[in-house]
């Protein structure tokens, strides 16, 4: 995690053309929130599934940094006074809170559609097919866009005037985390051409383990630990939005962390994958993680 995280964040320094007349205020925006660090898992899990199908790291790369920039944007824009209206992330002042509101919803959308920028770079610098690089992009567009991320963006706000049953919080927890990981399990797939038994296996691995990275993620707003967070926990109850545990409690919820994470190493465990075992060990690390 340690090597492809640096790896990405030299990715990421260098994403935005030096040459490129862009206004300082808006650059120096998209830099602070791309680069103020996080545990890159988006990216990690594109890397990881392109090489276990026997993919390129290097073609994977600007894939991993383009899917972490749709990833920072849709932070900058999730702590925005009008969504969240959080003061902190990644233990830094959020967005707005350093460049204002207007430069903070710029240096978003900057981040959004410079990803699609990112993309065409592993098929003009790195060979991936032209035929795969477009499928990249049109996933992208599905899962980042009304039908995936953005679509759980505003069911959760719309939640926020009460949801009443589990199956809602659930789609909102599938498509505004979820869809976003699958995503990056797929352009992993697509970098080292994988069969469509192989995309399958890829994405149930990726629904799997996305989910129950929200339910960690609503055990830990809970219980876990503000330094290690770069947040303050207990802020779904303030908001009072409803989560996993109080629906079904803490245990169970832990328990369902559970069953996904196994339910995700099965998919990729029967041999349609060839080399599974970093994605097998990135499931456990977010099984145990605490921040």
């Amino acid at each position: 995690m340690n090597e492809i995280g640096s790896l990405v964040n030299q990715g990421l320094e260098q994403s935005i053309p030096g040459d490129w007349s862009i206004p300082s205020s808006l650059r120096e925006a998209m830099h602070y929130s791309l680069l103020a660090g996080g545990k890159r898992i988006r990216p990690l899990l594109v890397i990881a599934a392109a090489e276990s199908m026997g993919g390129s790291r290097e073609a994977a790369l600007p894939v991993a940094c383009a899917v972490e920039m749709v990833h920072t944007y849709s932070l900058i824009h999730d702590d925005l006074p009008a969504m969240d209206n959080d003061d902190f992330r990644r233990g830094k002042p959020t967005n707005h809170k350093v460049f204002g509101e207007a430069t903070a919803i710029l240096a978003g959308d900057g981040l959004l559609t410079h990803a699609f920028y990112s993309i065409t770079e592993a098929s003009r610098k790195f060979h991936v097919p032209a035929e795969q690089t477009l499928a990249i992009v049109e996933e992208l567009s599905v899962y980042a866009g009304p039908k995936g991320m953005v679509g759980g963006q505003a069911a959760d706000m719309e939640g926020e005037q009460g949801i009443t049953d589990l199956e809602q919080l659930k789609y909102i927890h599938i498509h505004k985390t979820g869809d976003l990981i699958v995503f990056s399990l797929k352009a992993g797939g697509r970098i080292a051409s994988a069969s469509q038994e192989q995309l399958r296996a890829l994405e149930t691995f990726g629904r799997s383990i996305g989910l129950a990275f929200q339910i960690q993620d609503d055990i830990l707003d809970l219980i876990g630990n503000e330094q290690k967070l770069g947040k303050k926990t207990q802020s779904d109850v303030a908001m009072n939005k409803v989560t996993y545990p109080y629906f079904i409690g803490l245990d169970e919820s832990k328990a369902e962390v559970d069953r996904l994470t196994k339910l995700a190493k099965e998919a990729v465990s029967g041999g349609v994958i060839p080399n599974p075992e970093r994605l097998l060990q990135i499931a456990e690390f977010l099984l145990n993680r605490d921040h």
